[in-house]
Order: structure tokens, then C-alpha cells, then sequence
């Protein structure tokens, strides 16, 4: 028989279903895949919209690998965390190219895709095909420790090992879809990080955290990590009708993605006329050019950083002689089809992009 916890839950969920994207249609590995990968970072509102856009761009995951990896990006745009939409475009071409094109149907084999976790492959292998595997996502484990009573921090293995154990126990016996649709969405609406509903949960009579006023105290985490702020300082070089690109190839921030040069410093301080020249020097071959304007300073906070980011206007007088290998001269039209970080998107819908009386020469 299914334990109290199990029973209360999806009595609950029965009367406040929560409809996933991909609801009402096929239980198709690919579009539960694309819809959990996005919905980690984002609520189900919000994320609709990205995923509805994504399947309608790459319909199968033969479309998804046979696209490029610019394609991926910019649909992906706006939602941040790149690497997923990357670690997708590689999973698709690894089932492809390995598994004929069929995607895998036990856990084991789910776990083996470039990119899936045990999240995803919970996820993909409980909605799908039936199988008894919890999900341990965010809401999962502040539900199960608050009602269990789990102390240790959540955020590590030994924490996260103990929700697990917890879960596949009361998962057994029911189907394992609504199980994790329903512990999923009970940690979103009811057990919330801040002032959860307590009093309208149907668990709280056996809820360790209420019982022991330790709700506002549960789950522990980890000390967080200090917030990093970096200073990033675009130079826009604007040459007859285009501007010059760059694609990021670091193994740091929006990596794959397209920007403009930067110098980057420790404060928000102008760099100096001097570190410019040198650096458009280094960029076209030559110190032919004009300042035209700055812009004021735009923020974006991402994961542990924030970023702080200006924009200098140069106009590009001589003929560029330098193009390094991940640089390009583009116009207008292209650069709106390249994949972006968020700070640039957003620079561009100010409409800063466009010199006035900026013509071809």
C-alpha cells in the first residue's frame, strides 16, 4: 500500500493538476527531454513559451542534430545556462549516430547521453516509459527534507543520496509519472522556499519541519558562494555598413556564443584612450578611427556574477587589415541571427547598434 505521504500527495495533485508542456500529446522521449531540460531552469509559465518555440524549430532529434550549433544557441536564447542547449545538440547527434536515431529506453542507458543526469533521466524514463525512478530536482528536495527531517546540507551528495532513497521508496506501487508530476509541483505551489502554505498542506500533520518550527529552517545549504563582479567594456567598431564579432571560445561565460570586443577590468572605471587604441590595433591592424559615443552601464546576473557591461562607438576610418580566426564583419541583419548572450540581446533592442548617418563609403 502506498505510504501516507505518497497517498496525500496525489489526492492533492488530483484536484490541482499542473499540466507539463508536453501534455495531452504523445509521451514522446524527445519532447519530455527538451521540456525537462528547460523547465530546470525556469517555472513552467515562463518556460512554455521556450519550449513550444524549440520543438517548432527542431521537431525530432534529427532535426536537432542536423542543425548548427548557432541554431541551437539562438533559438535557445533568452534562456541562459548555454551549455544545456549545447549538451542537447550533442546528445541528438549521439543518438543519431550510435543509436540509430531511437532514443534510449532504460535509465542506464539514458544516463550514458552526453549532458543527462540523473534528473533528466528520471525524468525522461518515469513519463515515458513507466519506470520507477524519482526525480530529485530543487522542490523535491526542500519537500523531502522538510518533511523528513533531513539536516545535512542539501546541496550535497550525502544529502541528495538520502532524498533519493526517500523517494524511490514512496514512488513503488503507484504510477510513476503522476508521483513525480505531483512531489514536483507540491514543492512549487505548497512547499515553497518562503513562507510555504502550512496550514493548507495535507502532509503537515506528519511534517517534521511544522512539528518542530524548523520550517524556516529547513533545508539547510551549504555556505553560498560569493557573488563575483566583472566589468565588461565593448568596443562597437563600425565599419562602412557593419560591425565586428567575435565568438566566444573560452571555457568561461557564453561560451560559443557571439559578442563584440571587450576589455574587461576590475571596476567599472573607463579604460583608458590608450588600452583601446591597443586593442582596436590589435582587432583591425591599424589606429584609423573615430570615437563617436558611449553608452550608459547595463547589468546581467547570472549564476554567482554579475555582470556590469558599457558600449564604445568607434568609427573604423581605414580599411581593416587584421581578422583573427573568430572574428567577423557583419551587418545589421546578420547579427540578429546569431546566438547571443542576453546583455547584447538587450543592447541591440535599445538600438544602440546603429550609428546615425552611418553609410557606406
Amino acid at each position: 500500500m502506498p505510504s501516507f505521504f505518497t497517498r496525500q500527495l496525489l489526492k492533492w495533485h488530483e484536484k490541482n493538476p499542473r499540466p507539463l508542456p508536453w501534455t495531452g500529446g504523445p509521451r514522446d522521449p524527445y519532447h519530455i527531454w527538451i521540456s525537462e531540460v528547460i523547465m530546470q531552469q525556469t517555472r513552467i509559465e515562463q518556460g512554455a513559451k521556450y519550449y513550444h518555440r524549440f520543438i517548432a524549430a527542431f521537431p525530432s532529434v534529427q532535426s536537432l542534430a542536423s542543425a548548427s550549433i548557432n541554431d541551437v544557441l539562438f533559438v535557445w536564447e533568452g534562456l541562459g545556462y548555454y551549455t544545456r542547449a549545447r549538451n542537447l545538440h550533442k546528445a541528438a547527434n549521439y543518438i543519431v549516430t550510435h543509436c540509430d536515431g531511437m532514443f534510449p529506453h532504460s535509465y542506464e542507458d539514458l544516463l550514458a547521453l552526453p549532458g543527462i543526469g540523473p534528473y533528466s533521466a528520471a525524468a525522461i524514463a518515469s513519463f515515458a516509459y513507466a519506470l520507477p525512478y524519482p526525480v530529485v530536482d530543487g522542490n523535491v528536495k526542500r519537500l523531502v527534507s522538510r518533511y523528513a527531517g533531513i539536516t545535512d546540507p542539501i546541496d550535497t551528495p550525502a544529502a541528495h543520496e538520502l532524498i533519493r532513497q526517500q523517494a524511490s521508496v514512496d514512488i513503488k506501487g503507484v504510477s510513476p509519472a503522476l508521483f513525480n508530476q505531483a512531489i514536483m509541483n507540491f514543492g512549487a505551489l505548497i512547499c515553497k522556499p518562503k513562507n510555504p502554505s502550512c496550514i493548507a498542506c495535507p502532509l503537515h500533520l506528519k511534517c517534521y519541519a511544522l512539528q518542530a518550527d524548523l520550517v524556516n529552517v529547513l533545508p539547510v545549504k551549504s555556505k553560498i558562494k560569493a557573488n563575483r563582479l566583472r566589468y565588461f567594456h565593448f568596443l562597437v567598431l563600425h565599419y562602412r555598413d557593419k560591425i565586428l564579432v567575435e565568438q566566444r571560445d573560452q571555457k568561461d561565460i557564453w561560451n560559443g556564443l557571439f559578442i563584440l570586443p571587450y576589455l574587461e577590468t576590475s571596476s567599472e572605471r573607463k579604460p583608458t584612450v590608450k588600452l583601446m587604441a591597443e586593442k582596436i590595433l590589435l582587432d583591425v591592424g591599424h589606429k584609423d578611427f573615430q570615437f563617436h559615443h558611449s553608452s550608459k552601464i547595463s547589468s546581467q546576473v547570472l549564476s554567482h556574477q554579475t555582470i556590469h557591461a558599457r558600449y564604445y562607438h568607434f568609427m573604423i576610418s581605414g580599411r581593416p587589415k587584421r581578422l583573427h580566426k573568430n572574428q567577423h564583419w557583419v551587418d545589421r541583419p546578420t547579427l540578429g541571427k546569431l546566438a547571443k548572450p542576453k546583455i547584447i540581446v538587450d543592447w541591440i533592442k535599445l538600438g544602440d547598434v546603429v550609428i546615425p548617418g552611418n553609410q557606406k563609403q
